[in-house]
């Protein structure tokens, strides 16, 4: 049944959300935001290298991320799919640095731009034993290493390969091999467990980019903590998953394989497909290739899945799923962490606030009071105008304002850090005290705010003088200094306004009080206000508003607003029976010097292709043009997860001999 295909509407609205996601900072060190900082970057990782491509591109290659814990054996693993060697094995750890991947000659140009993995710098390594020519299409918009070797920081050190400080522990190394079936390219990822922690944030950002999950663990190591913590990543987000137990010794096989299935049926993954291979000599390192028929069973489930257009879609449409359904769960999060800087930013700027509000109210009293008719200016007053000249009884009023002023200033700065010492928000570097240096700062900078309002009385006064009689008008520095007491000297100050009146008369003693006064509290409130606005502008710069988190649930509604709308969906064919679960003991061998190992394919694998290729007839036979619709209902099912399945998935167990 085919209805409105809503794949271009979904990635609008999913382009939105990226970009609300990508404008989340959560810069204050509060509690819960590391893991808010942790799961933008995991959603941003998730939306760039997965979601957003795979929708562009449904016909893409599947991609595989083989992960799992140091010294599991995932290179190996690798090397012997392709059937040669590709990454780098070895016994030292941590053997990859440097992602790999492989993919069919064919599928070359799907990895060759910056469709999936942007932020990797791509990087071709010819192989030695059949280089490509320089003209071969494979080569466009990639850097060339001649050989695959990596220096202890992830970088090429070959003197002809150039690498930048930005770009090490960055590169995706890419190669083809003609033994991938065309579809489904392999990613060797970077230990999960490693102790570089950029390998380990690289090797999260690789599974979030994988349509196949490939846990790859040991018999020594099954029960680890960190493999665990992917395969419960893995069902939160309902990915497309299979296991591979690697390295197990022929006398535990079947013990261990039955431990670890149980483990996983506990952990509600007993439908995830489970692989096992043996403990070969090939296992330990050194480069070596494990026998082909020890993969075997690997490869034809992962060859199966590239091939069968049916078992395609569905493994692309679980995770597609899983992916889409997760940000129902993870948004939300991201969002309450916005609300939370938002609120704490919120609180540091009410303590700025009110603390300046209160030395504000508390500088006007005091210059009531006469506060800065005091000290030296006080006794200049008091030996006026005879053992003190107006000018220097001016400079010791304006330095007794500049005084107070840096002392209402400082006390509210003191406040301000009372407060936001008890505020988790205020141990962020940026928000950190003032120094003494900034002290001689303000000082400074206040200074030149109380000269620049002396500057102006001084022109109000001549202004005034100039309207009288020359004759009989006082000299301009008198009338100065009286005026800027009977401003700043409040009660003190009465006295000195009297004698303002009477020298230039009480009509234009009231003028020059009023303009000198106005000034006066435009000078105040632009002083306090500007450091005001410095001691916020640190925490304006974080860029910390409301409007992230609204925007962040707007977006969310639009996206499940749209995958509400039907797509088209491929039926599942009633007519074909789905096999059970099946379990294949494996058999093996005594072991010889020789190494050589054979495995016994299940018989659970092949009725699964063989079904699965008659669910694409079925499928097919359904609709007219049987590739396109087929093509098409991937599509769909990858973007609106109407089609579930709830088909588990047999275990494939690898016995071997040696």
């Amino acid at each position: 049944m085919v209805t409105l295909d809503a794949r271009p509407q979904l990635l609008d609205a999913l382009t939105d959300l990226r970009d609300r996601v990508a404008a989340v900072r959560c810069p204050l060190p509060l509690p819960g935001a590391p893991r808010a900082r942790a799961n933008r970057d995991e959603l941003l990782a998730q939306l760039d290298d997965y979601l957003l491509p795979r929708l562009r591109t449904p016909e893409a290659p599947l991609l595989a991320v083989v992960g799992g814990s140091t010294g599991a054996g995932k290179s190996t693993l690798v090397n012997s799919l392709v059937g040669r060697r590709v990454s780098e094995a070895g016994v030292l750890r941590p053997t990859t640095r440097n992602p790999v991947l492989v993919c069919h000659p064919d599928d070359h140009h799907w990895f060759a731009d910056l469709r999936v993995l942007p932020e990797l710098t791509r990087v071709w390594v010819p192989r030695q034993d059949s280089p490509r020519p320089a003209d071969h299409p494979a080569y466009s918009g990639y850097e060339e290493a001649e050989a695959p070797y990596e220096d202890e920081y992830g970088a090429y050190d070959d003197d002809g390969f150039e690498t930048g400080e930005e770009n090490r522990g960055r590169v995706l190394r890419i190669e083809t091999s003609a033994a991938l079936p065309p579809g489904l390219a392999l990613l060797d990822a970077p230990d999960i467990d490693s102790l570089v922690v950029r390998n380990r944030l690289l090797a999260a950002e690789l599974i979030c980019a994988a349509d196949i999950w490939i846990m790859v663990t040991t018999a020594s190591r099954y029960a680890d903590a960190v493999p665990w913590h992917l395969l419960r990543t893995a069902k939160e987000q309902q990915a497309t998953l299979l296991t591979v137990l690697d390295r197990v010794p022929h006398q535990v096989l079947g013990e261990v394989s039955q431990r670890y299935g149980a483990l996983l049926t506990k952990a509600g993954l007993g439908h995830v497909p489970r692989f096992t291979v043996p403990e070969l000599p090939e296992s330990t390192g050194g480069g070596g290739l494990l026998p082909a028929t020890a993969v075997a069973p690997l490869r034809a489930w992962l060859a199966h899945r590239a091939a069968d257009p049916y078992a395609r879609a569905r493994a692309v449409g679980r995770t597609a799923r899983g992916a889409l359904g997760s940000l129902r769960r993870r948004m939300p999060e991201l969002a309450a962490a916005v609300a939370a800087q938002y609120a704490a930013s919120v609180r540091l700027s009410a303590a700025v606030d009110e603390a300046h509000a209160l030395e504000h109210a508390r500088l006007h009293e005091r210059l009531q009071d006469g506060a800065v008719l005091a000290g030296d200016a006080l006794k200049r007053w008091q030996a006026h105008p005879v053992d003190c000249t107006p000018g220097e009884l001016t400079d010791a009023l304006v330095d007794s304002l500049a005084a107070l002023l840096l002392c209402a200033v400082t006390a509210a700065d003191e406040h301000i850090d009372a407060r936001w010492r008890r505020e988790p928000a205020a141990r962020a570097p940026e928000l950190s005290p003032s120094s003494p240096g900034e002290t001689e700062q303000l000082a400074h900078r206040i200074g030149v705010a109380v000269r620049r309002w002396r500057r102006v009385v001084e022109e109000y006064a001549e202004e005034e003088l100039r309207a009288l009689d020359h004759s009989t008008a006082p000299d301009p520095e008198s009338v100065t200094a009286l005026l800027v007491t009977a401003l700043l000297g409040g009660r003190r100050g009465g006295v000195a306004g009297e004698s303002l009146a009477e020298r230039i008369g009480a009509e234009g003693a009231v003028r020059l009080r009023d303009r000198g006064g106005e000034l006066l509290g435009e000078c105040l409130d632009r002083v306090l206000g500007a450091e005001r606005e410095r001691r916020l502008a640190p925490l304006d710069a974080l860029g910390i508003g409301h409007e992230p988190q609204s925007a962040l649930i707007a977006a969310l509604s639009l996206v499940e607003k749209v995958r509400e709308v039907r797509t088209a969906v491929i039926p599942r064919p009633e007519s074909v029976a789905v096999p059970a679960p099946a379990t294949v003991p494996s058999t093996g061998a005594t072991a010889g010097a020789a190494g050589a190992g054979g495995t016994a394919a299940t018989a659970g694998a092949t009725a699964r292709a063989g079904t699965s290729a008659v669910a694409a007839k079925a499928a097919a036979s359904d609709s007219p043009g049987a590739d396109g619709a087929v093509a098409r209902g991937m599509a769909a099912v990858a973007v609106a997860g109407h089609a579930e399945d709830h088909v588990p998935a047999a275990e494939t167990e690898g016995g071997a001999s040696a």
